[in-house]
């Protein structure tokens, strides 16, 4: 795998990336989007992995779950240009949830 020094294959390599690519010197297209004109790219790219599960194509599986990564970075992204949110919110509710529907793994409760 090649290593982009300005975009490390992480999370926030890849917001970094998103953030660039609707950034003043970035794509026009990318910069045109909306959290609604991207829904059924989303869609898609969820169709396409679920496919790959269903076929055990491991690299599929790889490349179709950074897609949906990407579209999530990007639904984050216009989120937060808009002030309606911040990445870390998106992730501290998410990690919030599974800890408290885990409260046998999480708290004081036995399996």
């Amino acid at each position: 795998m090649e290593t982009n020094e300005e975009f490390p294959p992480t999370f926030d390599g890849l917001m970094a990336l998103v953030r660039r690519l609707r950034g003043p010197q970035g794509c026009p297209w990318d910069r045109d989007q909306t959290s609604r004109s991207m829904k059924r790219h989303l869609l898609e790219e969820s169709y396409e992995l679920i496919d790959a599960l269903d076929k055990e194509d491991v690299e599929g599986v790889k490349e179709e779950l950074g897609d949906v990564l990407f579209h999530l970075a990007f639904q984050i992204n216009v989120g937060e240009e808009g002030g309606n949110f911040e990445e870390q919110e998106v992730l501290g509710v998410v990690i919030d949830k599974l800890v408290r529907r885990h409260p046998h793994v999480f708290g004081d409760e036995s399996s």
